[in-house]
């Protein structure tokens, strides 16, 4: 029996990409050779609360870091898996070497920010003392070799949640829709989903997601007249399911990104994507799955190419779900298996 521990939420209702990844990993891992202790604040996903050799450690107010740390020394695992940036992964690094724990690190990347405050140095001091790094895709794991040396263990992709993310149906739509999913920070510059709103005003545009930028994409939004911007706020992955089932189009002009989940969740459902080519994602095909742009002038290109072409739009979806096909979970947690078993 392998232990692993992992600083990771199994709440049912948390749906910060990182966790949900954790969550799909730890549902289908074998429990008769896997035993597994998570962290969780309410309800835990039902296949984590029913999955033998499984312990969940509730999540207070206050003193979560010492009772963390307490647990560990008591129960010392195997393996320490995808370690984060807060006090609980510091404190138990700083244990482990002063007490020369044989407990394994393994490292997932998921953010080619790691440089970015302000967690720049809990990340880089995660990959240095890690003894397994593993990219959640190629570009990232290009980037670790090139900016810090380190050679990967692995690529391991996330997957898609095929519960809630699978094409539509029909084809038939009652209006063109384009759709735009993720946080509205300055980064994402969900802004230019409202300038592209303005400049299509037959066109239904909607964004899902909250964040700090919210306001200030509202205020243009009232600025340009568009009438034919929606937002939804935070959604589960049941209504984001749905919505991108409704839509035809998924505009994601982020520019700052590791291997972004929604990406291969638009393409199950269906949708041609148009996002940047900066972070070089595994999950769109230039000019079959989307396209990839490289500059605002022609982010508005493919997306205005999208908007004339029906017929494109229709062959690209059905490229975006034969794609996804690649990215299923099943296959993903055997791959972390044969890992952790190496480890």
């Amino acid at each position: 029996m392998i232990t692993i521990f992992t600083p990771s939420f199994a709440d049912e209702a948390d749906t910060n990409a990182q966790n949900l990844s954790v969550k799909e990993i730890v549902a289908r891992l074998d429990p008769a050779r896997f035993a597994v202790t998570m962290l969780h604040q309410g309800p835990p996903d039902p296949r984590i609360a029913a999955r033998p050799n499984t312990r969940l450690l509730r999540c207070q107010k206050h003193g979560n870091t010492a009772r963390g740390i307490s647990d560990l020394l008591f129960h010392t695992p195997d393996i320490y898996f995808f370690p984060r940036e807060g006090p609980l992964d510091a404190a138990f690094l700083k244990l482990r070497r002063a007490l020369h724990l044989r407990t394994r690190l393994i490292a997932y990347i998921v953010s080619g920010g790691l440089y970015r405050e302000p967690y720049a140095a809990a990340r880089q001091r995660n990959i240095r003392e890690a003894d397994s790094v593993v990219a959640n895709n190629t570009y990232l794991a290009l980037l670790l070799k090139e900016k810090m040396g380190i050679q990967t263990s692995a690529v391991i992709y996330d997957g898609v949640d095929r519960r809630y993310f699978f094409p539509p149906d029909t084809k038939e739509k009652s209006e063109l829709t384009v759709l735009y999913a993720g946080s509205l920070r300055a980064y994402k510059r969900v802004s230019m989903v409202v300038q592209e709103a303005a400049r299509h005003p037959d066109v239904r545009f909607r964004i899902a997601g909250t964040g700090e930028e919210e306001r200030t994409c509202k205020d243009l939004a009232t600025k340009l007249t568009c009438k034919n911007v929606e937002f939804l706020g935070h959604l589960s992955p049941a209504q984001l399911g749905s919505e991108m089932r409704a839509a035809e189009i998924f505009f994601f002009p982020s520019i700052i990104e590791g291997h972004p989940q929604v990406l291969v969740q638009a393409a199950a459902s269906g949708l041609p994507v148009v996002c940047s080519r900066i972070y070089r994602p595994d999950y769109v095909r230039d000019g079959i799955t989307g396209f990839l742009a490289d500059d605002d002038q022609e982010f508005s290109e493919k997306l205005d190419c999208l908007i004339r072409d029906a017929a494109l739009r229709r062959t690209m979806g059905d490229a975006s779900v034969a794609h996804a096909t690649h990215y299923e979970w099943d296959d993903i947690a055997r791959n972390w298996e044969q890992l952790f078993l190496r480890s």
